[in-house]
């Protein structure tokens, strides 16, 4: 089961992105996860609500949520695309086996859904009015502390994300 150590490349990422936008709590985390990745959406959300049982304050209980991207397949000889979970690797319009995936073996962390917060003891008035004109466009931004992340991180397919995470997770199966 891989989904462990993809569960742990991504809160070792979320971390740096809430680390870098100061955020202070996460909500939830949305991955897109193709049909044909080989990631398990159950097991997933297994290993996932495990580790967040575990996590400290931040990550503690946040959700996740799987949008999962459908497997289509494009064919050479005959120009068409299909289903590739209900057709596999040959073309149910032509029988060729000259086909490659388009889409479907992706994973991607689509959001991260957090709370901004600060404090400031005591302000002086003056230095508050300030403080307001300054960062007027970041508040109107983080408007209530809700604050989503858009993630630019794109991976070319799972096989990357899964070699990535069994290479920073202290555990992996060898049967594999």
């Amino acid at each position: 089961m891989h989904e462990l150590g993809v569960v742990f490349h991504v809160v070792k990422m979320v971390k740096e992105v809430a680390a870098d936008n100061e955020l202070t709590k996460i909500e939830s985390v949305t991955l897109s996860v193709g049909e044909v990745s080989t990631i398990i959406e159950s097991y997933l959300q297994s290993c996932w609500q495990w580790t967040m049982n575990k996590e400290e304050e931040i990550l503690h209980d946040a959700k996740l949520k799987v949008e999962i991207i459908k497997g289509i397949t494009y064919c050479e000889n005959c120009n068409q695309q299909y289903e590739t979970v209900t057709y596999g690797k040959i073309c149910p319009y032509c029988k060729s086996d000259m086909t490659y995936l388009v889409q479907g073996n992706e994973f991607k962390i689509k959001e991260i859904e957090g709370y901004y917060s600060f404090y400031w003891d005591d302000p002086d008035e003056d230095l508050w009015k300030l403080w307001i004109d300054d960062n007027l466009s970041l508040l109107q931004e983080k408007l209530f502390g809700l604050y989503y992340v858009d993630i630019e991180d794109h991976f070319e397919d799972a096989w990357e994300v899964t070699q990535d995470a069994i290479d920073d997770s202290i555990w992996y199966d060898s049967r594999h």
